[in-house]
Order: structure tokens, then sequence, then C-alpha cells
């Protein structure tokens, strides 16, 4: 869509891991109904459930190119390892750094755009904040206390929206997107619920196809390409010891996301478990999630620190394109790296957000059941379609 012949775009924050068809048919309704070339901004080797990305962030590239996506750039890890809250934040910090973009589009459970600002601003209502704070207090579990004030102060109509996961983000986007002259638009999700294991008509989510993949079973049925080689998380055990069992207490607690004596159980556990699920379970708390928990065990893993989660993006990567994508990065006001030597040769908040992607890459590659080669983000070539 264009206006005044200028050339309008709809940003998608994703991860593609891997790329399926529900993917597919997200990308092909948002493209039927805005008519809009389509911004990917996909984390790249490390994703927000807190694990290494199932295959290459240039393979997930390739195929979200060849299936709708025009433009694929790279969250930068440090906010694909954030909560729902900063992983939507910075996605929409990137697609709104480009004039062009018109809409974020998205899946939910609702697929009511207008329900879905209500909770938004439920969500950001004092009174709700207010409940929440005191739930909080007595030992609450995040999630629970926010759907619960919700629904004190709004209603079960509102509230019943926080119960979804895909919904949850939704409310995450909306309210990043306030302030912006981007307008959210919501794809109902359709086929297999968020995480399921069963798989629907041509559909399975993202966690069964990984698993799929994992078991060495036939995903051919529920994603447009299969990828040749995937990684198993399991591999990145022994590096994860290492690092914790030397690091001390004090970085333990640098980390994102940790506080109140966290710091004290990840050393312990670190000592005592030997693989990361045993870590994630001895550490596990009302308050604290598994995903949470794997998300600080990557930062760990990777050198990431509180601190570096303040740092303000001020580039995109890219990935990859199509011709009509190559177009829509005219548009872009932050600075465009399509090389990783040229990015870190920029400095300041971009090299040091940079630097930690190619750690991350390098560190992807030794997941794989025959580990890659380092240096891998000097070396492939952008996609081009």
């Amino acid at each position: 869509m264009s206006f005044g012949g200028e050339i309008m775009a709809t940003a998608v924050i994703c991860e593609f891991n891997p790329f399926h068809n529900g993917h597919k048919y997200l990308l092909e309704s948002a493209k039927k109904v805005l008519k809009e070339p389509i911004i990917a901004i996909m984390s790249g080797s490390f994703t927000q459930r807190g694990e290494v990305a199932v295959c290459d962030k240039f393979v997930r590239t390739k195929s979200a190119l060849e299936n709708g996506a025009d433009l694929v750039l790279e969250l930068p890890v440090v906010f694909s390892l954030s909560g729902a809250e900063g992983f939507a934040r910075a996605g929409v910090a990137i697609a709104s750094a480009f004039d062009c973009t018109n809409h974020l589009a998205f899946g939910s459970e609702s697929g009511d755009c207008e329900l879905l600002k209500r909770s938004a601003n439920a969500v950001c209502d004092e009174r709700v904040q207010a409940l929440v704070r005191d739930g909080m207090k007595n030992g609450g579990y995040y999630p629970r206390e926010l759907e619960s004030a919700v629904k004190a102060v709004f209603g079960d109509g509102v509230s019943s929206v926080l119960c979804k996961p895909n919904n949850i983000l939704a409310v995450e986007y909306i309210k990043a997107l306030s302030g912006t002259s981007v307008e959210p638009f919501s794809v109902a999700r359709t086929g297999v619920a968020h995480d399921s294991r069963i798989a629907g008509e041509g559909f399975a989510s993202a966690s069964h196809i990984r698993e799929m993949l994992r078991n060495g079973e036939n995903a051919k049925k529920y994603a447009p390409y299969v990828p040749d080689e995937i990684t198993f998380s399991e591999n990145l055990d022994r590096p994860l010891l290492y690092r914790l069992r030397t690091m001390t207490r004090e970085e333990i607690s640098k980390l994102p996301d940790v506080g109140e004596g966290l710091e004290n159980r990840i050393a312990d556990a670190a000592m005592q478990c030997s693989t990361s699920a045993e870590i994630a379970d001895f550490v596990k708390t009302k308050r604290y999630t598994h995903a949470r928990i794997r998300r600080i065990l990557s930062c760990a893993l990777l050198g990431i620190e509180k601190a570096h989660t303040q740092i303000p993006i001020e580039y995109v990567r890219v990935l990859g394109f199509t011709k009509d994508g190559a177009e829509l990065l005219k548009d872009c006001r932050l600075n465009v790296v399509t090389s990783a030597i040229a990015g870190l040769k920029i400095g300041g908040s971009t090299k040091a957000l940079l630097e930690k992607d190619i750690s991350a890459y390098n560190i992807s590659a030794l997941a794989y059941r025959v580990p890659k080669k380092g240096g891998l983000d000097f070396t492939t070539q952008i996609v081009k379609i």
C-alpha cells in the first residue's frame, strides 16, 4: 500500500524457530489485507524461550523470504533473550525506525485488536498495578497476579485475554507501540495452540516441530522448508556449566532478571547439577518460571549483563531481502549494517550489541551434532531472493 506514491510496510517481530506453515499463514494474511511488503525483525541465534535457535539464522531468513517476508533484520540477542516486555519494546524500536512502517502484524489467540487494546490499557492502569504490587509482596506469581488484578478492575472479558501466551505478547506489542505512528494488526492463530504437542491439518506448533526434528521425524507437512542441520540445546550444557562454575556470585547477580538472592540458588545449582534442565528445576520458584531461568542461563553463557539491556538500538542488522525489501532500507533512520565487520567499525552502542550477536552465533555453532566453524557472521552472505 502506498500514500502519495510512498511505499508503506508491515513489520512482524518473530523468531521463525523454525519457519512453519503458521508463520506463512500470518504473512499471507497480513499481505492479503494490508497489501504491504513485510519487514521481519527476527531473533538470531538464541530465542525468547532461553534456548539456542533450532537452526542457522540465515537458513531461517531464506525460508522466510521465500514465503512472504521482504526484509529480514536481526533482533539483537540481548533483547531476544528478554522477557515479553523487553522483547516487544526492542522489536517495536526497530520497526518504528522505518518511516515506511505502517502496521505491526502479529498472531494472537484473540484476533480482536480492539479487545487487545483494552487489555493493554488495563494492564497499565494504576489501580491494576497497585493490586499487582500487593500480590507480589505476598510472594505472588506475576502473570497470575496481573490477570487477577485486571479481572478485579475490568472484569472477565478483558482479563481472559491475559491467560493465553500469544495474547500476552500481543498486549506487550500494543503497549510498546504507544507514542508511535504504527498501527497494530492481529491475525487469529489457526490450527493448533502455542506449544501444543498435537498437530492439526497442515499446522503444528514450533515447539512440536522442533521436537519432531530432534527426534528424526518428518516435519515436511508442517513447514515449507525443513533444515538439513539442527541444533541440540543439551550440547551447550558443558560450556554453560563451565561458565557458571567459574563465575562469582557477584557476577551472576549482574545477569538480567537476577534479583532477590537468586544468584545464590544459581551458583549452588551449578555445583550440584550436571545439565541445564537440572539447573532450571533446581532454581525454579513460584516467581521464576522455567523460561525466565533459561533466559538467565543463556545470558550467563553469552556474557550478557543487566547493563547490556540498557544499550540503545542505533542500527539494523540485515540478514536478507527481496527486491522490494531492499527498497525499504532507504526509509530506515538507523545505521544499516550489511556487514559484521563494517558494523563493528561503527563503534559505540552498535559495536556493543553486535559483538554479542557475533558471540551468540559462534556459541550456537557448538550446538550441532558436529560443531560448526566459528566466525560465520563474517563469511555468510546476506540472503537475496
